[in-house]
């Protein structure tokens, strides 16, 4: 495994060890922090951010072979303490086509405001496994929580979206009486 014995030499402090691992695993790293970030400098800084803390830390690296998933964990921390530290909520943001039908783009405002109303952890699950087509196993080797934690996360976020837009819905029609 080349990986593996570029994190041996990265632990004894070889930079260009380092450096190449960061290289190959870069623009995973960015398309999920541009995915949840959803501007390319907060990206870039998110990325920046890991690096320099996976550098500092690589020595608590337990297993080599998950150093995706160590380096992933990392990300995503440093993504929450963007937000908290902005005063920001964590926003939930998804691609949408700019060609839709005002009706469309009535419920995909719908659906990002449902979305927000959820939990980090349970926003970054659905953003990987529907934005991202992740499957549950993937997700839970990158976040570090356990499959049966992702499908809960899934089927929780199933449930509160489908009632957050009832409830809209009900609103809507209550007001156009």
């Amino acid at each position: 495994m080349k990986e593996e014995r570029l994190i041996t030499k990265a632990r004894k402090g070889n930079t260009r060890a380092f450096e190449k691992l960061m290289l190959a695993h870069q623009e995973t790293l960015y398309k999920t922090a541009y995915l949840y970030l959803r501007n390319k400098e907060d990206a870039l800084d998110a990325v920046q951010e890991t690096a320099y803390k996976a550098f500092i830390g690589i020595e608590k690296l337990k297993e080599p072979k998950y150093f995706l998933t160590w380096l992933t964990r990392i990300l995503i921390n440093s993504i929450f303490a963007m937000k908290k530290k902005k005063g920001e909520l964590v926003p939930f943001e998804s691609h949408h086509d700019t060609g839709t039908d005002q009706r469309n783009i009535e419920e995909y405002i719908d659906l990002r405001n449902a979305l927000d109303t959820l939990d980090e952890h349970v926003q970054l699950t659905i953003q990987l496994y529907y934005f991202q087509d992740y499957s549950i196993s993937m997700i839970a080797e990158q976040t570090g929580m356990a499959e049966g934690t992702i499908k809960t996360h899934l089927h929780r976020a199933r449930k509160s979206l489908k009632q957050e837009l009832e409830k809209e819905d009900k609103k809507i029609w209550k007001n156009t009486k």
